[in-house]
This record gives C-alpha cells, structure tokens and sequence, in this order.
C-alpha cells in the first residue's frame, strides 16, 4: 500500500472513529457529558414530588420535550444553580432510575428515592432533602376512610409502587390481600377509583397531591405506635449519585446546606398548590 493510500485509511479510520464518539456527526467527539449541563432523572409522574406539563410555567424543559415541575424540580434547579450548571431533566421509569445513573445517561436522581441500604450498595446518596410519614390513600366512602390503626384494614386490597419499600411495608399489616405492585401513583389512583383494590401506600405529600386533584379520595395517617414500623432511611429521600464521582456528592451536599428547612417546607407547599389538576 503507498504513502496516499495509507494516508486515506487513515482519514477514514479517524471519521469513523469521531463518527461512533459523536452520532450527530459535527466533526467533534462528545463526551458522556456536557460539563455546563447537569442531568438530572426523574419520572416526571409523582406529584407533588415530580410531574409532567404542557407549558413553561412552575416548570423547566424535560430533555425528550415537555415540561417537568414539582418539589424535585425545584431541589434540581437549585443544585444546578450551585454548581453554575443548566438543569436538563431526563425523564426516565422509575426502574430505569439506577441503570440510567450508573451508566452515565445521568448525572444525579432527584426523584423522591429513599436511601435504603439495598440501594446503597449500588449507588451514593446525599444527605436528606425531605422526609415524610407513610399513609394510606382510600376512597372517601370507603369504610376504610374512618381506619385509625393498620389492623383496622385487615381484610383490605392494598398495593404500592413496584420496587419500592411502600408494597413491601404492606406486610405488617395482618390479614391484608396484597395486590399487585403498580408501576406509577397514577395508575394506583385508577385501580382505586375503579375498586379494583381499597387503598395504596404513600408518602403523605403524594396523598395530599392526589387528594386535592380527586375529591373522592382521602388518605388514612397514624398516631405513633398504630402505622407503619419503618426506618429513618426509608422515609427519607435523598439525592442519588454514582458511586464513581465523590467530588459531585460533595458539591450535592454543600448546595443542599443552602436550603433551609423553612424554604423546604415553602416549596412543597407551592409545588402542591401548583401541581396540574388531575395528577
């Protein structure tokens, strides 16, 4: 092979090689990341925590199209502010979360997760940025609407989000028909109003979201000693962060000390009153 045959191999070679960096095929190889944008997960789907809307306002730009706003969004927004980086929301299903994170689809999942230690043995987490008693959602002429303690819903069809600890504290309660895990708050919401189970599990925010959009709904909350035995990892939420990137879980951390509690409790009372109708 000559000297210009060599040389156009090798031309080629190196198209190839930036081609397979960069599909869009602008001459320049990409990285996994742009380091001005933080990426963040979520499903978009769990209000008041995180939901999908048609129009710019109370919300910011999901990467696919459309807009997301809610409690995480607002957490979002302000770490990337933190860290001088532009907010790009990732919708993503809620089990597609953790495999998105630790293969560098996302930078960070901000999407109401507990850092429960099943977790933590893939992923880092942040300090807590909200924590939250567990309820039991139920139609309001149900009989189970007046339930004071966990044995009152014995006999009951109850279920909670697949692969989270809400369907697995369902166990405690004697006597229960488990139902089927659900994918999403919102389709847990239809088989309720449509009596195909009695209640489901969920953190107190994301009851009073779907109480105040269906007024046909209420939720059962618990003294001490009458709900749910959980853990403080389970009821809390925090940040996940790849276990590879240390410098970010600190960054996380710092931005969250300018959060206050106050200013926390003012977002999620605005990202209720602001979640869509019908949520």
């Amino acid at each position: 092979m000559n000297l210009r045959k060599i040389a156009v191999a090798v031309s080629l070679g190196m198209v190839t090689l930036l081609s397979a960096c960069n599909p869009s095929g602008d001459g320049v190889a990409k990285t996994k990341g742009d380091d001005s944008v933080l990426r963040v997960g979520m499903e978009c789907d769990y209000a008041p925590f995180n939901w999908t809307q048609t129009d710019e306002e109370n919300g910011y730009k999901i990467a696919a199209g459309g807009y997301a706003g809610g409690y995480d969004v607002e957490i979002a927004k302000r770490i990337a502010d933190s860290l001088d980086k532009e907010l790009e929301i990732v919708k993503t299903e809620w089990n597609g979360l953790t495999p998105a994170l630790t293969s560098g689809k996302i930078d960070l999942i901000i999407a109401g997760m507990s850092p429960t230690a099943e977790r933590k043995e893939t992923i880092n987490f942040s300090d807590t940025y909200y924590t939250s008693d567990l309820v039991i959602v139920v139609k309001k002429d149900s009989k189970y609407a007046s339930a004071n303690s966990l044995a009152d819903f014995k006999g009951a069809k109850i279920t909670g989000q697949l692969n989270t600890f809400h369907y697995d504290v369902i166990n405690q309660i004697d006597g229960v028909e488990k139902s089927s895990a659900l994918e999403t708050f919102p389709a847990m919401i239809v088989a309720l109003e449509s009596g195909k189970i009695d209640g489901y599990i969920s953190e107190k925010p994301g009851a009073i979201s779907a109480t105040t959009s269906n007024d046909n709904l209420t939720f059962v909350e618990f003294d001490e000693g009458d709900g749910f035995e959980t853990s403080v990892e389970d009821t809390s939420i925090a940040v996940g962060i790849s276990k590879d990137n240390e410098k970010l879980l600190e960054d996380v951390n710092e931005a969250l000390k300018d959060i206050s509690q106050e200013e926390r409790e003012k977002i999620m009372q605005e990202a209720v009153e602001n979640q869509p109708l019908g949520e």
